[in-house]
């Protein structure tokens, strides 16, 4: 597992908290959250349970992004991003990329797969420990003028200027050499 963190990078900004009934922080992901799609047996691609509270005042709506900074591609791979979540809504039912269950007027991306939704995670085999980057992005618009068409890193640009705050929980991933 790689030490680079993405978020460094970027303009500092206040931190409020995420949970998840579907994996603790630094912990290892369930099956549920590895990717069948990708090559995974027993991956079934769902999307964990997220819950978030203590938004600065000024948010007007979230996003929220799975991004895996230790794929060995040279720059990460975006496993999900959707915005435009109303600033009312304070979390997500676990597979609700999967199930169509994001709240109304939310956008989902293509993933680095290549599909719109949520790819679990898929490190290769034996390439040890993945972090899985789960953040939620308090926003200063209440619609980011982001094209669905547009990919994930495109998204993070404009998150660069109408990111108030975010909350971010990590999940680990790996796969063993066969």
């Amino acid at each position: 597992m790689q030490s680079y963190d993405p978020y460094d990078a970027l303009p500092q900004v206040p931190a409020f908290t995420v949970t998840s009934d579907s994996f603790s922080n630094l912990e290892p992901f369930t099956l549920s959250q590895y990717s069948g799609k990708l090559g995974v047996p027993g991956g079934l691609d769902e999307s964990p349970q997220l819950s978030w509270s203590g938004a600065p005042e000024g948010t007007k709506s979230f996003a929220v992004t799975m991004f895996d900074p230790d794929a060995p591609t040279g720059s990460g791979f975006w496993h999900w991003a959707a915005f435009n979540i109303p600033a009312t809504v304070s979390s997500l039912p676990a597979d609700a990329s999967n199930r169509h269950e994001l709240p109304a007027g939310t956008v989902e991306l293509a993933n680095d797969a290549g599909f719109r939704g949520f790819a679990g995670a898929a490190p290769p085999a034996g390439h040890g420990p993945h972090r899985y980057m789960v953040v939620v992005h308090a926003v200063d618009v209440e619609s980011l003028d982001v094209s669905a068409d547009a990919a994930p890193a495109f998204l993070g640009f404009n998150l660069f200027t109408h990111t108030l705050a975010r909350a971010r929980i990590v999940g680990l991933a790996e796969v063993a050499a066969q």
